[in-house]
């Protein structure tokens, strides 16, 4: 128990249980490869991990790698991901593959404008039975929480997923429930079709670690997919590849990567000139410092390093801080990217000449 913490009985231990389904797939014990709970991970297993996760994504997700190896480096940096494309791309496929790869519980949530705080938190009820309030939990119980057209549900609703994004627990009535761990929030959103939307707020959107396109396929890729798909879908076939234990432990082993001072230097002075940059009216928070730093080490780790180099910072800026920064009225006239300022940026400024 967590000193200062409201004890929360046998009602947290339901409501976890509860939230924990019968895992979609069907899995392979001589694919699976999974750790006891609790036991350390290195950085070899890591890789090797990583490795079949990334195999087990792209066999359903056609001709996109460097989104795959983005979002398998934001699970294990502790971080959320938002999807931001048009329809029919696979915003949605992606999310619901990486959750199947992983025998853990899932929930995928549809926001709509009718979608109420309660359903993503859960509410305590009254049972008759017991005469007392029991906690039944809601959406957000899940290590993997597929959220699906995000800005189509009311701010209030959006909001219920600040706290839980942050800090890893729900708040209801005054008790404090632990989320399950891993915890990752995976959402979608549609750039093109506002009609009946709410753009999310500034503070939401700085919540999620890296927000990633994917893009419409090469030719090739979806001659592939229409392979693939045109029958069954692979995703019905796909089983898990690793379970919940053993990403927890590759998300402590990723903690441990060495970050140099120098490092964490070149972290804050990017954060810092996106906020002094002209072409910008709303730069970096520190929480992007700290997103920055943290899929820095997931970057090194995946790649089998022990230590994070300045290529692993510039591997992940454009995914970490392009959806956080707000560009001038006159970079919008001169029709400048978020993208394009940011790699102006890290033209500018000064790289440390090593990780160690």
């Amino acid at each position: 128990m967590t000193e200062g913490q409201p004890v929360q009985g046998r009602h947290e231990d339901d409501a976890i249980k509860q939230a924990r389904p019968t895992p979609v797939g069907t899995t392979n014990p001589e694919t699976l490869l999974s750790l006891p709970a609790g036991s350390p991970a290195s950085l070899g297993q890591v890789t090797e991990v990583a490795g079949r996760l990334a195999r087990a994504i792209n066999s359903v997700i056609e001709g996109k790698p460097d989104v795959v190896h983005t979002a398998i480096t934001v699970l294990l940096a502790e971080g959320h991901l938002l999807l931001e494309d048009v329809p029919g791309v696979g915003k949605t496929m992606l999310a619901k593959t990486l959750a199947r790869s992983i025998d853990c519980s899932v929930r995928r949530v549809q926001f709509t404008p009718d979608l109420l705080p309660s359903d993503i938190t859960g509410v305590s009820v009254f049972n008759q039975d017991v005469r007392d309030f029991e906690f039944r939990p809601g959406a957000i119980f899940a290590n993997v929480v597929v959220g699906d057209e995000i800005n189509r549900a009311s701010p209030k609703t959006q909001s219920a997923l600040l706290e839980s994004m942050e800090e890893g627990q729900v708040t209801v009535d005054g008790q404090t429930y632990d989320l399950p761990k891993p915890f990752i929030v995976m959402a979608t959103q549609n750039p093109i079709e506002m009609e009946g939307t709410y753009p999310l707020p500034e503070a939401q959107r700085d919540r999620f670690m890296a927000r990633i396109s994917l893009g419409y396929p090469s030719a090739r890729a979806e001659v592939a997919m229409l392979d693939s798909h045109g029958q069954v879908s692979p995703l019905e076939t796909l089983s898990p590849v690793t379970d919940a234990a053993t990403v927890s432990a590759m998300v402590r082993a990723v903690r441990s990567v060495f970050t140099s001072d120098a490092i964490k230097q070149y972290v804050v002075d990017l954060s810092a000139a996106t906020r002094s940059s002209s072409a910008l009216r709303l730069g970096a928070s520190p929480r992007a410092s700290l997103h920055m730093l943290r899929a820095s080490r997931a970057h090194a780790a995946l790649d089998g390093r022990d230590h994070v180099l300045p290529d692993d910072v510039q591997a992940i800026v454009l995914p970490v801080l392009a959806h956080r920064i707000i560009p001038t009225g006159e970079t919008q006239l001169a029709r400048r990217s978020t993208g394009e300022v940011l790699q102006d940026l890290m033209r500018r400024v000064p790289v440390p000449a090593s990780g160690r």
